[in-house]
């Protein structure tokens, strides 16, 4: 009967969404959008059996899985608004650079506290407020990790089973379809891929662009000729060396592919299914009765900070998926989190877990700029429209993509390195003592942890510490072309936090990442970024490359650098580890299987549970995160045991049944094993068939 709630318990919910939806043009857009399951009218039922909190990169994702049971009902709040007003911004691919999202209402716009070591500087952290999340407004790098640091964050855990790299990259090849270069984008771009590590079948495309700037065939053989190592497979779990990235396009009509064009438009109606936008959830409703296990029995949301707060009901679980900021803070508005902080900002503490919002950690970057005379995808494109030619849409597909994760050896050479990692050995005593944000002694257990870790493993192995990019859309400088090359910190040993100061759920957290505290960071960052002068510097890439813009010769001794790059960092947007996957005793956040510590059905899935960063873009490890956390739930609620890292996920699912690792265009949830869904409803069934008769028509 839960379809029947759906279609029926809407009039009091309706009223909550009285600032209605902004992206609502006319009645034939709003009906061919209305079949994908999105909410436009503010009308939902008044409970479900899962509330996904955040409609972003993991949060679509999994509601779209959960969904494909048809007696599972499935919520998805999302803050931000639907993006179909901004749709050409997302979908094309080189308008994230031109004309992307950063900046606009589409984006949570946060900032950090001033930073002292980076200028004193208040950093912007661009973070999307849209459907899709940053998947929506991102670079769209498709990159995954390497194994030996997945198989650290599962030691870190204690568990070998669902999130080490066996399971991690069955789940990122479930999340994919991978699509080869054309012969000649190939040849063009230097290009190795090894077909066999890539998915076939997957919601989210990964290919290369249509179209190739020459410049790129030079980068691969450019960093093979300094030494750094060319890989023929950066997606097999050996992610370090040159190679040439792919990007989260789909090759059939070359736009961005991110998780609501993914997981959510190809979907036929599905009455169990609701996505709401412009809907923020401003706190979690417990039964308190069991102060050992708090139990959430609804999320109360709000369509703006001056309209009227509502309560949808949750039979089940509620799933945070707001990403490394979201979760944290709902978290701590709900009152969980360190208890400080919260009696601090004026909220009830529910439950004292010191770890919410710690361990933050991010990646920084900044770049060398030179001018060429070259051709850079920025100076094709204005030629095109100078001459009145447009430029079609492969042209448009092109995007960054040349990349290299360079280990400490490549960096500091054979006779420092070691003498590099002693002296971080050395300065753990006063790290923790000076460097850690909190003053509870399981969360400097966590941050020790995390700081072997990074020192022991993830230092001493072939692991990129820094990456380092290839930048070709940029803009002029004196009237020249200009070409970049981009250096970006992997693994920093300075970690940070996100903490509320106010009751507010519309005011911003503060997030405090603390950059370059540690000076580890420092001296790696810099000697990336010496890297990256000298590969600019070197042929063949060299012949392109004519006067250095920035930093410029001037800097030129270490503290020349360090100066300079303390002014020159920012975010490489790719902030995570706020609700640490790590033991309780650790400052852990949320156990092995997501489940957030004292609560009873409250998970969280995203960036923020990684326990460290990972030398790669954040948004592969994270649809595979997302696959895994839908399979963990799947089998709780359908009553199979966890199914086997080695067992390939688009075989079977969860419940039993056949399933396609690509959501259908066609397809109708499953029934689950039990046949619970075998009744359907017949206003259900009535909705499914209109819909799919408009499917067929538009």
């Amino acid at each position: 009967m839960r379809s029947l709630a759906l279609l029926l318990a809407t009039a009091s919910l309706a009223s909550a969404y009285e600032n209605g939806h902004r992206d609502i043009y006319h009645d034939n857009y709003h009906r061919d959008l209305r079949r994908r399951n999105i909410v436009y009218n503010g009308q939902i039922a008044s409970s479900y059996d899962f509330v996904v909190v955040g409609g972003g990169t993991a949060g679509l994702a999994i509601a779209s899985r959960l969904s494909e049971d048809s007696n599972t009902t499935v919520l998805v709040l999302e803050a931000g608004d639907t993006g179909d007003a901004v749709a050409d911004s997302i979908n094309v691919p080189v308008n994230a650079y031109y004309s992307g999202l950063p900046g606009t209402s589409y984006d949570w716009q946060y900032t950090t506290a001033k930073q002292p070591n980076a200028g004193g500087r208040a950093l912007p952290w661009p973070r999307g407020k849209v459907l899709g999340g940053s998947s929506a407004m991102n670079g769209m790098y498709h990159v995954r990790p390497s194994k030996i640091e997945v198989d650290t964050w599962a030691s870190l855990i204690g568990d070998s089973d669902k999130w080490n790299w066996d399971a991690l990259f069955t789940n990122m090849k479930t999340s994919e379809t991978f699509t080869p270069p054309s012969s000649d984008v190939q040849s063009e771009g230097n290009i190795k891929y090894e077909a066999a590590s890539r998915g076939t079948s997957g919601p989210v495309h990964a290919t290369y662009p249509g179209f190739m700037v020459p410049l790129v065939g030079n980068w691969t053989s450019t960093l093979s000729d300094i030494g750094v190592a060319v890989s023929d497979d950066a997606y097999g779990g050996e992610n370090w060396g040159a190679f040439i990235a792919t990007s989260s396009i789909n090759p059939t009509n070359w736009t961005r592919s991110y998780s609501r064009s993914a997981y959510i438009d190809p979907l036929p109606p599905r009455p169990n299914l609701a996505v709401l936008p412009n809907a923020t959830a401003t706190r979690i409703i417990f039964d308190t009765s069991n102060q050992a296990n708090l139990t959430a029995t609804g999320v109360e949301w709000a369509s703006s900070s001056g309209a009227d707060r509502q309560t949808i009901k949750v039979n089940k679980e509620v799933i945070l998926a707001g990403g490394a900021v979201g979760s944290p803070h709902l978290l701590q508005l709900s009152g969980v989190g360190p208890a400080d902080v919260l009696k601090a900002a004026g909220v009830a503490v529910k439950l004292d877990l010191p770890g919410v919002g710690q361990h933050v950690q991010d990646h920084i970057s900044t770049q060398v700029t030179w001018k060429t005379n070259a051709q850079t995808a920025n100076s094709l494109r204005a030629q095109n429209l100078a001459a009145g030619s447009g430029n079609s849409p492969a042209f448009l597909s092109f995007i960054n993509s040349a990349t290299a994760y360079v280990n400490v050896t490549d960096l500091l050479g054979f006779d420092f390195a070691p003498q590099f990692r002693q002296t971080i050995a050395g300065e753990l005593q006063s790290s923790l003592s000076n460097l850690v944000p909190s003053q509870d002694a399981t969360v400097k257990k966590g941050y020790q942890a995390i700081y072997n870790a990074t020192l022991n493993t993830l230092l001493n192995s072939p692991v990129g510490q820094i990456e380092i990019l290839l930048s070709l859309t940029g803009g002029q400088v004196d009237g020249s072309n200009t070409v970049s090359i981009q250096a970006a910190l992997q693994h920093p040993f300075s970690q940070g936090q996100i903490y509320i100061s106010s009751g507010d759920p519309f005011a911003p957290p503060v997030i405090d990442p603390q950059y370059l505290s540690h000076q580890a960071d420092t001296i790696l960052l810099r000697e990336g970024l010496k890297l990256a002068r000298k590969l600019g510097n070197t042929a063949p890439l060299s012949s392109s490359v004519g006067s250095e813009v920035s930093p410029g010769s001037a800097v030129q001794s270490d503290d020349d650098w360090d100066a300079w790059l303390a002014n020159a960092i920012g975010t490489e947007y790719h902030p995570s580890c706020s609700c640490a996957m790590l033991p309780q005793e650790l400052g852990g956040v949320v156990d092995a299987d997501l489940k957030v510590y004292g609560l009873a059905n409250v998970r969280v899935a995203d960036a923020s549970v990684f326990p460290i960063q990972f030398s790669a873009h954040l948004q592969a490890p994270v649809y595979g995160l997302a696959e895994q956390a839908a399979r963990l739930i799947r089998a709780t609620y359908n009553g199979v045991g966890w199914p086997s890292a080695n067992q390939s996920s688009g075989n079977t699912s969860a419940s039993g049944s056949a399933t396609s690792t690509s959501p259908s265009a066609t397809a109708e949830p499953q029934q689950d094993k039990n046949g619970a869904a075998s009744h359907v409803i017949a206003t259900s069934v009535v909705l499914a068939c209109v819909g799919a008769l408009a499917t067929f028509l538009l």
